[in-house]
Order: structure tokens, then C-alpha cells, then sequence
């Protein structure tokens, strides 16, 4: 697995580095190919933040653990992966059924018996009007929503604005391609 491994509000130690290729080396178990994977330490108070990207073809996984100590968030963070790739194998082995030189199924033991998660039971329709980001952000806090869709007057794109646990926001831009 290819790590990209970053801090925020922090310096990487060479043996957190060292620890954290390490723990996630064993998702190597799970995949044929090289992988590639963004692992983020973050501090903020006494909390210690890893978030963990990782980018199949056409798919991705995603873990986020925080405790007070970062080694301790490195293993929660892989239990959670973990978790992920068996809790979703037989979804996987169906995506990749042409491509199985990506994940190796044999590796992938069930969790448990396949269990079907959440079907859309409601659909809305609704107008998207022009709007700038800040006129998006206050809609947003006037729904009380933590996520908003609407047409960027400044480029006519779709975008997503959502509420990010720390407060501040995020906007996610469609790139169609």
C-alpha cells in the first residue's frame, strides 16, 4: 500500500510514521494491486484525530477515530477498515466480479451473515435556485441542515455545502468527467 501520510497541527514523529505503516500494511491482505491511501493526524485540544482514505478503483474507504492517544486512533481507525471490507464483501465482490485482481475475496472473512442496510424509503424533488456560497451557508443554518445543495450563481455548477464537526463548513464541487 502506497501511504501518503500527513499532519495537521502537528510534527510526525518518525516512529508514529513507522507505526502507522506498519499497522496499515495488513490491508495489504485484502488487496492484489497497489493501493494507495492518505492517512491524516490531526491534534485539536487533547483529542488525537487519524482519518484514513483509502482509493479503490471506483471506490473508496474511509475511517475517522479520535482519542487521546494517536497510536490508540491507529488501531481503531483499521478495526473500522477492517470492519468496512467485511461488512461490505459480498457489495464489493459484486463491483469488482470483472476485476477481482483488486481485492482478494479469499482474505475478506464475513463478519457476519450478509445484512441489508438502508433502502430509500423517500424521495424529494426540489428547484435549485442561484445563489452565492454565503447565501447557501446561511439557507442551511435557517433549515437547520447540515448539508445543502444549490447552483453556484458564480459558475452554474452543482454543489454540496455541508457542516463539518469542528464548526466550519465544506463544499463539495461536481468535476464531471
Amino acid at each position: 500500500m502506497l501511504l501518503k501520510l500527513v499532519g495537521k497541527n502537528m510534527d510526525l514523529t518518525e516512529s508514529l510514521k513507522a507505526q502507522a505503516e506498519k499497522k496499515f500494511s495488513k490491508l495489504d491482505n485484502y488487496f492484489n494491486e497497489e493501493i494507495e491511501g492518505r492517512v491524516v493526524f490531526s491534534t485539536q485540544k487533547n483529542n488525537m484525530t487519524v482519518e484514513v482514505t483509502i482509493f479503490l478503483p471506483g471506490t473508496i474507504l474511509r475511517a475517522e477515530e479520535t482519542t487521546q492517544d494517536m497510536y490508540a486512533s491507529i488501531d481503531k481507525a483499521l478495526d473500522s477498515l477492517e470492519r468496512q471490507v467485511r461488512k461490505y464483501k459480498t457489495r464489493l465482490k459484486k463491483r469488482y466480479q470483472d476485476n477481482s485482481r483488486t481485492i482478494r475475496f479469499e482474505n475478506v472473512v464475513s463478519e457476519e451473515p450478509e445484512v441489508e442496510t438502508g433502502k430509500i424509503i423517500r424521495r424529494k424533488k426540489f428547484n435549485l435556485r442561484p445563489m452565492n456560497e454565503e447565501e447557501a451557508a446561511l439557507q442551511m443554518e435557517l433549515l437547520n441542515h447540515n448539508f445543502f445543495i444549490f447552483l453556484n450563481a458564480e459558475n452554474d455548477e452543482v454543489e454540496v455545502l455541508y457542516k463539518r464537526r469542528d464548526g466550519n463548513y465544506g463544499l463539495i464541487e461536481v468535476d464531471a468527467e
